[in-house]
Parts: structure tokens; sequence; C-alpha cells
């Protein structure tokens, strides 16, 4: 799946965003000092007005989403889907690191290697120490002040197994929060330390794999601190990403300065100067992407059907597509996740679920298997 792809499919499903969060504050309450109480309203009102200097930290994520534990090694080993699907199997750990909205560093430690994110102003890095590789890319003017990695994917870079943070998780699980959600606020928790609030997000229809989710609110700043997502008619969590550690200090510079370990292999890529945000479509020799507004180049505009959590997305049969489909046939580890519907190939977890059909087509959405069978039928 392509991050376009992944900008449209229901949000809260979707953990393959990089983004770094920080934090104002000082020291957090104590464990015998309960916070004031607040209104769903409230929080959701810390959540959007927190600020974001500077932080060091380690993340956990785990995932029980249905998927085997892939391996970490072998024949897809490398980026794309294969790498962002490894991410969805079983335990990780990063480090994350934030000054200001210009430098951010994302370390996924996996068992036998390790994956780096670096940005510093307009320069960014991800380098891969499994095959020594290295991808280096200039953002265009006014591309450099997001808080995460969004303005930085681009699909010749190959580096889409990068552990998101919970402020961005969050931030796309509350965007779905609609009349048919319900949010209230359950008792105080503490994350790496820190006393939070306990923000629940329950869907009110059916329709939906999401069970429900819980948000950790840091009590100060407002920051988001955990994620914690379970599907429906599970007991215990579909996935959690929380930190469990974490510094105010500012990091040192040094950590967003990168050169490439002697003998990488490294791949200068070309950005459009008009290309903010996520970069749909393919490279060309030169690693350049035709711009989304490019008829003949690019992802086509997916068409959307239903609302909040019960929304499907269609991606028409073109290139891309085609590709997409071609990796859910053929790649050995999304072949594992994969399985032969009538009419096409299902990638299917306890969250999301995706149709390549035969004819090129691509459906998505939190929602059950069914929905996008009836969906690619009736098109």
């Amino acid at each position: 799946m392509t991050r376009k792809w992944l900008r449209w499919m229901p949000a809260v499903a979707v953990p393959a965003v990089i983004a770094a969060a920080a934090l104002a504050g000082s020291l957090p309450a104590s464990a015998g000092d309960p916070l004031p109480a607040k209104t769903p309203a409230e929080v959701l009102a810390m959540v959007a007005q927190h600020s974001a200097p500077s932080l060091s930290g380690t993340l956990e994520q785990t995932s029980q989403i249905g998927l085997p534990e892939l391996p970490k090694t072998g024949p897809s080993s490398g980026g794309g889907a294969a790498s962002a699907l490894e991410l969805l199997s079983g335990p990780h750990t990063a480090r994350v690191f934030l000054d200001g909205t210009s430098n951010m560093r994302i370390q996924v430690l996996d068992r036998l290697a390790e994956r780096n994110a670096v940005k510093s102003g307009d320069q960014v890095w991800l380098y891969s120490s499994r095959d020594n590789t290295a991808a280096h890319l200039t953002l265009p003017a006014g591309a450099g002040h997001a808080r995460d990695f969004s303005d930085c994917r681009h699909p010749a870079a190959g580096a889409d197994g990068v552990m998101p943070t919970p402020e961005a998780l969050a931030a796309r699980l509350l965007a779905v929060a609609d009349p048919t959600t319900e949010v209230s606020v359950g008792p105080e928790i503490n994350i790496a330390g820190r006393a939070a609030y306990n923000l629940m997000v329950t869907p009110r229809t059916e329709g939906t794999l999401i069970g429900s989710a819980a948000i950790a609110v840091d009590g100060q700043s407002g920051l988001p601190l955990s994620v914690e997502l379970k599907a429906r008619g599970q007991e215990e969590p579909a996935f959690k990403l929380a930190f469990t550690s974490l510094s105010l200090e500012a990091p040192d510079a040094s950590l967003f300065a990168f050169t490439p370990p002697p003998g990488a292999t490294v791949k200068e890529i070309e950005v459009p100067a008009h290309g903010t945000g996520s970069w749909p479509g393919h490279g060309t020799e030169k690693g350049v992407v035709p711009d989304s507004r490019d008829p003949n180049g690019g992802l086509p505009r997916p068409e959307v059907t239903g609302t909040g959590w019960e929304t499907v997305v269609e991606f028409p049969a073109g290139p891309a597509s085609a590709e997409a489909g071609a990796m859910a046939s053929g790649d050995p580890l999304i072949q594992q996740a994969a399985v032969a519907v009538p009419g096409g190939r299902l990638f299917s977890t306890a969250v999301v679920n995706v149709l390549f059909t035969d004819d090129g087509r691509v459906f998505a959405g939190s929602v059950p298997a069914e929905r996008l069978l009836t969906a690619a039928a009736a098109r």
C-alpha cells in the first residue's frame, strides 16, 4: 500500500504515518496528586492546543491484529509494503528525538538492525542498517515545518517501516470522531511516569471492525502519550503504542546530523518544488515523482462511500493500483497475510481490510470483508 492509500483509509486502522510530538511543562503530577476532573470536550481541547518544543523518549509498540510475526530477514526484508507490514507484526521499540519543528529523528530498533528517519531543516535521511542503504532528499520550500515525516515520504525512498508516535495516531483517530462516536474520560492512568487523562473513543455503529480506542493525554501539556486500539469483540488490545520513558530536555544537536556509514548505498531523491506532503505515483529513473495533478502519473483519486467508521475507499484500476495488487499476490511476506477470495485477494487484519481485485481495483476500510466484496461486486 502506498502512502496515498493510507491517507484515505480510516485513519485509526493505519498506523504507517511517521510523526514526532513534543511536550511543554515541567514535572509530571505525582501519583498521589490526582488530576483535576475534566470533561471530554476539555480533554479534547488540551490535545488540540498542546505545544511542542522538545523531547526525547522511548516508544514501545505491540500488535495483535491477526498477522503472523514476520521474519526480519528474507526476500522482502527491504522497504515498501512488506516493510510497513513487518512493522505491524510483533513488538517493536523506537527512540524518538525532537527539537522544535525542524529537527527530528526516529530510530526503530529491530532484532538485528536499526532503521533511522532523520530530518534537519530541509534535509532528510532515511537509513536501514539491515542492508546499509540510505535515501537522501531535500524538502521543497515550505515543507520543512511539519511535526512529522509526512512531508518526507517518497515512493523511491524505501523506508516505509518507521514507527509512528502517539500524537500522530491520536490525530488521525480523532479526525473520524463524529456523531457516530461516543467520547468519554476514563480513570486517570500513568504513562512513562506522567499522570494522564484516559480519553475513551467508542464507535456507536456495528459496521466497523473497531471496537474502541483509548488515548492517554498528558495531564499538564495535552500531549498524547499512548494509543490503544481494540477490535470489536476482543478484550485485549489489537494495537498499542506508548511512551515508556520521556525526557523534556532538548536532544543533543549531533543526533540530527546524519552521515551515511562507510560503504552505504545512497540514493539521491529529487523532489518537485511544488511537492509538499505525500507524493503519489512512481518515480522516474531519476527519482522524480509526477505531480499529483498530472493525469498521466500517480495514484488516481479514490471514490469514497460511507462515512466515519464505515468509510470504504475505492481506487480505480491504474498503474499504481496494479503495482499494489502485484505485491499482494507476489511478495512472500504479503502472501502470508493476503488470501484468495472471489475476484481477488484480501489483506485482512482485526482492524482493517484491503481488497485487491483481479481487474486492478483496490478497496479498503475498517469494515468487515463482506462489505468490501459487496462494494467491488456493485461496480
